[in-house]
């Protein structure tokens, strides 16, 4: 379904594919059958067939005015049947029947529904001439072009659902892949410029210090936000010129050194170190060529613990930091030995960083725990799936 589409707005390649159907088949079936029966009747059969072809034509706009069809192919296709009442009403209405299809899948139900009731209540007119199995039959094909609009038009409510649904959940991503980057780099920014400012004047070595580091985090946040917009939009390198990989011929190359994984850890580790905060970091059993879902997913949670130990956790001053693996699941301890807020609680998670750690690991099958730890400070346990099927 094109853009256009989606809006209720039928592409010129769908109204000429509707049209040129529809008109073989009451050219076909209408055209053919008037020929049939009206051979020698000279004037009659002549005004038939303008009445066809006025059929035919209205068809061109069943897409945007399908009532408006619909009526003319009514009025046309009566006034086809009393020239030839050996044309069943069945046949003559055919068009009408097409715009009665397409009305019922692209219009409100009421109006449907309002449209095949006047479409029945031409049952007697053919009631007259060949019975109730002729009234049966007319019925019953005017049911069933309006079931099929209706079954089309679902289809069609269904895929525009599932597009609005599709769009949610990758703005959802954007949101939360745009907050890791940003939350946690200004976070190690404020905290430094802070202890720059306190030390600026007696100990200007270590002021330069916190600068330095405050541009190191601001460049790594540019590249992971540039590495995001190449991903979303990844037709912007070609456009602009940017390498897909690096010099060497090794495509992507430069997309997997500065993509975000557990390779980076010790960069997240001299941050928070920077800031002021011991990080005792243990990796053990980690294996190389993790699924990028799990690797960015496992880094994305380190660095929100950490972030959230800068800003939440009053007197911090150590955090532990453990990733280890035994072949199936990767297992994330992050704990700190701050001051736990009321609000940091396990049943709060009312900030983004939060739900946004759990709907990662809720998508890859894992786990995750958060809350108080029992001796003071805060604990991050998470485990994830070595293997992820995207």
């Amino acid at each position: 379904m094109s853009e256009g589409e989606a809006r209720g707005v039928p592409s010129a390649r769908t109204v000429r594919a509707l049209w040129g159907g529809s008109a073989v088949l009451v050219l076909g079936v209408l055209g053919t059958s008037v020929i049939a029966v009206g051979a020698g009747t000279g004037g009659r059969l002549a005004v038939a067939l303008v009445l066809v072809v006025v059929q035919v034509c209205a068809l061109r706009w069943v897409l945007r005015h399908p009532l408006a069809v619909l009526g003319t192919g009514v009025v046309t296709g009566v006034a086809v049947w009393a020239l030839f009442p050996a044309v069943t009403l069945t046949g003559a209405l055919l068009a009408a029947q097409v715009a009665l299809c397409v009305l019922s899948a692209a219009r409100p139900r009421r109006v449907s529904v309002t449209a095949l009731a006047g479409m029945c209540a031409l049952a007697p007119l053919a009631f007259v001439v060949g019975g109730p199995g002729v009234v049966s039959a007319f019925l019953l094909a005017v049911l069933l072009a309006w079931t099929a609009g209706q079954w089309r038009g679902a289809q069609r409510a269904r895929a525009a659902a599932e597009t609005r649904r599709a769009v949610a959940e990758e703005r959802a991503r954007i949101a939360r892949e745009v907050h890791d980057v940003v939350a946690h780099t200004l976070s190690v920014m404020v905290i430094q410029a802070g202890a720059a400012d306190d030390v600026f004047t007696a100990r200007p070595e270590q002021a330069r210090q916190s600068l330095r580091a405050i541009e190191s985090a601001g460049r790594s946040a540019l590249d992971e936000l540039r590495l995001l917009l190449r991903a979303f939009r990844p037709e912007d390198g070609d456009r602009d010129g940017d390498p897909e990989g690096d010099p060497d011929g090794d495509p992507g190359g430069e997309e997997r050194t500065l993509r975000p994984g557990l390779a980076r850890l010790d960069e997240l580790a001299e941050a928070v170190r920077a800031a002021g905060v011991t990080v005792c970091l243990d990796r053990s059993g980690v294996p190389d060529g993790l699924p990028a879902a799990v690797d960015l997913a496992a880094y994305r949670i380190v660095q929100e613990s950490l972030t959230n130990t800068l800003r939440h956790a009053g007197g911090a001053d150590e955090v532990r930091l453990t990733v280890t693996a035994d072949g199936e699941r990767i297992r994330i301890t992050v704990a700190d030995n701050g001051r736990t807020p009321p609000g940091r609680s396990a049943g709060a998670g009312a900030g983004r960083g939060l739900v946004g750690m759990r709907e990662r690991v809720r998508m890859l099958g894992g786990s995750l725990r958060a809350g108080p730890a029992p001796g003071g400070g805060f604990v991050v346990e998470a485990e994830l799936p070595t293997e992820y099927a995207s």
